[in-house]
């Protein structure tokens, strides 16, 4: 990318960037929406199911009463390669412009929070199917088109279970894995185009999603953590605001750890 301006620099470091943002309706991916067009990022904010879509809707209408915010909603599965097609065609005719940053947050894991033993195929299916092959769809359509606008970000989201290894996470963990290879591959592939490729390992967050597992679960957790609590939302979207700005070109290929001390 372009070396930022002053004004860039002091205000809104992502001022002018289009940034796709997948799995933004809530959680995470909400948070990490918010806080990029905070930045002066123009944001895509992408949902799944219907069910998701009034929740998309609400994070682009707080973007867009914002000045200067602007945002648009796109519906769009993730592990279906036409659709991650269309989402980025969306971003460009949107915008007039091409995407400059892609956080790819849309993720699913185990409910049942099964062993191994018993995860069914289509749990595991369903897991790989969004998150392996998901980010590999997303980042195979942002090397190609960040390389039109002259370089960018490609930021992927991992968890700290791929470190801790807890159990009844193993298709869960596994999908994660997938996506911390596939950065540090895609980032040497990416050589020479001023794109960067870099992943994040949240520790438990407070989202609705953790918040719904069972208690104990969620009382191991803050055992776990140093700080002991649950990181919130903005402990993540602010390593996610960094590693989306110029300041971070020397970091690449990295799979940063935030967790709080829990790895």
């Amino acid at each position: 990318m372009a070396a930022p301006t002053a004004h860039q620099t002091h205000s809104r470091p992502l001022e002018g960037r289009v940034a796709i943002v997948t799995g933004s309706s809530r959680g995470i991916g909400r948070a990490i929406a918010l806080h990029l067009a905070s930045l002066g990022a123009k944001l895509v904010v992408n949902y799944t199911s219907a069910s998701s879509a009034a929740e998309a809707d609400a994070v682009a209408a707080q973007i867009n009463s914002s000045s200067p915010g602007s945002a648009i909603v796109v519906r769009a599965d993730v592990s279906e390669p036409s659709q991650v097609q269309s989402l980025f065609d969306a971003a460009e005719q949107a915008f007039a412009s091409p995407v400059h940053i892609l956080v790819n947050s849309a993720g699913v894991a185990n409910p049942s929070r099964s062993s191994i033993a018993e995860t069914s195929i289509e749990t595991f299916d369903r897991i790989f199917s969004v998150n392996a092959r998901g980010a590999f769809l997303c980042c195979r359509e942002a090397a190609n088109r960040i390389k039109q606008g002259g370089g960018g970000r490609i930021i992927l989201l991992s968890s700290s279970t791929v470190a801790t290894m807890k159990p009844n996470a193993g298709a869960y963990a596994a999908s994660k894995a997938a996506v911390e290879t596939t950065v540090k591959i895609l980032a040497k592939e990416l050589r020479e185009t001023r794109i960067t490729a870099n992943c994040i390992a949240p520790g438990p967050t407070a989202t609705d999603m953790f918040l719904a597992m069972p208690k104990e679960i969620i009382k191991r957790a803050i055992e776990d953590c140093p700080h002991g609590r649950l990181a919130e939302t903005y402990d993540i979207d602010r390593v996610v605001g960094f590693l989306a700005s110029d300041a971070s070109e020397w970091i690449n290929g990295q799979v940063i750890g935030v967790n709080g001390g829990i790895v």
